[in-house]
């Protein structure tokens, strides 16, 4: 044991394009979960408050579809695939356990290890990826199924974003892991409210979304129904992802690091002219033409 901390591994290194690509979807599911807060009472989108929530979902779509791509053409190779289809499927696998009850979504404690682990362009495709295949085995596709693509997307990404992936290890990175799950459990959760709340602007209650009210009316409004609605859910995602982190979080984040190396993502690939290859072969045998 030497002290030594090795250089952190990524198996998708975000190339300009790629940045240009999660900021452009970042931007718009920004606005897209945020438009209550963000339209004039009197715009367009505050007059279609019942349809909005539809059509930002299908430009989610294709967003999330186009940011996807730019990743995968800028570093995600054979290599990087397998190992996203195996965290995405356990991931899958593992959120109907809870099926969502009082938030226990073990789900989430595997995202965060993993965006840890193998940075912010591997944890935005996974979070999406997990999302999507979690929603077909349970059924639960629907127009909400885009933002939860996007938040979970987010939700991962941070994780690799946070400081420290080189040189932090043992409880100090898993204190940082555990306080990092429990708030983006409660922000994955204000987002998804934020999308599905102006589907009760038709219903007569004080914390629905108010096409004509103010923005400040509008977030009292919001803040009362994430209170009557989610916080039980929200606080349970927390906490469960804060448990689990704390005691599996030391075996899973070695174990990924471990498949990450021998993995090798960042190998470079070397070709040989024919010429040298032949040369070595000979070199190597040197009795073969003799005869």
């Amino acid at each position: 044991m030497t002290g030594r901390v090795q250089r952190q591994v990524r198996g998708v290194r975000l190339g300009p394009r790629s940045v240009a690509a999660l900021l452009l979807v970042g931007a718009v599911g920004v606005v897209a979960v945020g438009w209550p807060f963000l339209a004039p009472p009197d715009s367009q989108v505050a007059a279609h408050a019942q349809d909005a929530p539809w059509l930002f979902a299908g430009l989610l779509v294709l967003l999330v579809a186009v940011a996807a791509a730019t990743i995968s053409e800028t570093g995600l190779g054979p290599k990087a695939v397998s190992m996203l289809g195996v965290l995405a499927a356990t991931g899958a696998a593992l959120r109907p356990i809870g099926a969502g009850t009082a938030g226990i979504e073990p789900m989430f404690f595997l995202l965060v290890l993993s965006g840890r682990v193998l940075g912010p362009g591997f944890g935005f495709v996974l979070g999406a990826v997990t999302m999507f295949a979690s929603a077909l085995l349970t059924g639960g596709v629907g127009p909400w199924m885009p933002f939860q693509m996007l938040a979970m997307g987010w939700f991962t990404m941070g994780a690799g974003l946070l400081p420290g992936a080189d040189r932090l290890r043992g409880r100090a990175e898993l204190l940082l892991l555990a306080a990092y799950g429990f708030l983006a459990a409660f922000a994955y959760g204000t987002v998804m409210n934020m999308a599905g709340w102006p589907f009760l602007a038709a219903l007569s209650s004080h914390i629905a979304f108010d096409p004509d009210a103010a923005v400040p009316v509008n977030l009292a409004r919001f803040l009362a129904y994430c209170l009557a609605t989610s916080l039980g859910w929200d606080l349970g995602r927390a906490v469960v992802t804060v448990v689990l982190t704390m005691t599996l979080g030391a075996p899973v984040l070695r174990a990924l690091r471990r498949a990450t190396r021998r993995a090798a993502f960042e190998a470079p690939v070397a070709f040989e002219a024919r010429g040298e290859q032949d040369g070595a072969y000979g070199r190597s045998r040197p009795g073969r033409g003799a005869g």
